[in-house]
């Protein structure tokens, strides 16, 4: 039952905070937007939104300590979704015109711009989804997400290991392959604003709730 879950939409300057604290009350969840440490510590799920330049989202996540509360919630194995720049930030590095940016660093990669004759991608679009993918459960192939972006994460590098297994993956193409949505763990994330995906983006939210 997701009714009545605890969600903290994180406020750090960056983000569609209302649109996402909306849907996601729409799909049950008990939703706040703060910025307040241990109110986002304290929650059963934590989403992090974010939208505009990497180097930004990343000075405002430091700001309100993000970084630590997203490395605290997933050292306990406390859930949290990233969404668009919100997924960025969780790679070691953004890289947008030449300047070189630490991420939170939760997964090795780079966000970098995409090679696509036209940008930003903006518009709907249909994504790959792995058949035991949790997010996406109930959503067919056909099913298209929303996106705003010019930036992406063109290589996955993370691969299983001793004592981890491999992360689900997801990805979309615009010009080129990038990665969509990833699940791992209590760490998850999409490139596409499920807030602004219809009913598609409401079957996702829930299914998200439904892990906490």
């Amino acid at each position: 039952m997701v009714v009545g879950k605890k969600v903290v939409v994180l406020d750090y300057g960056s983000g569609n905070l209302r649109s996402a604290e909306r849907a996601l009350a729409r799909v049950g969840a008990d939703v706040t937007v703060t910025s307040d440490f241990d109110t986002a510590m304290d929650a059963d799920g934590l989403v992090v939104p974010g939208v505009g330049a990497f180097e930004a989202c990343m000075t405002g996540l430091r700001s309100v300590r993000g970084e630590r509360i997203i490395g605290r919630r997933l050292s306990g194995g406390r859930p949290v979704l990233g969404i668009c720049v919100g997924m960025q930030i969780l790679f070691a590095r953004g890289v947008e015109h030449g300047v070189e940016t630490e991420g939170c660093a939760e997964w090795p990669g780079t966000v970098e711009r995409l090679e696509a004759p036209v940008l930003p991608h903006m518009g709907w679009n249909t994504v790959k989804a792995p058949a035991d993918s949790v997010l996406f459960a109930g959503l067919d192939a056909a099913t298209r997400f929303y996106f705003v972006h010019s930036y992406g994460v063109r290589e996955w590098e993370l691969h299983a290991g001793e004592g981890f297994a491999e992360p689900l993956v997801t990805w979309a193409e615009h010009g080129v392959p990038f990665v969509a949505a990833v699940e791992n763990g209590p760490l998850k994330a999409t490139q596409f604003h499920p807030e602004k995906s219809g009913d598609a983006g409401a079957v996702l939210l829930k299914n998200w709730l439904g892990t906490l």
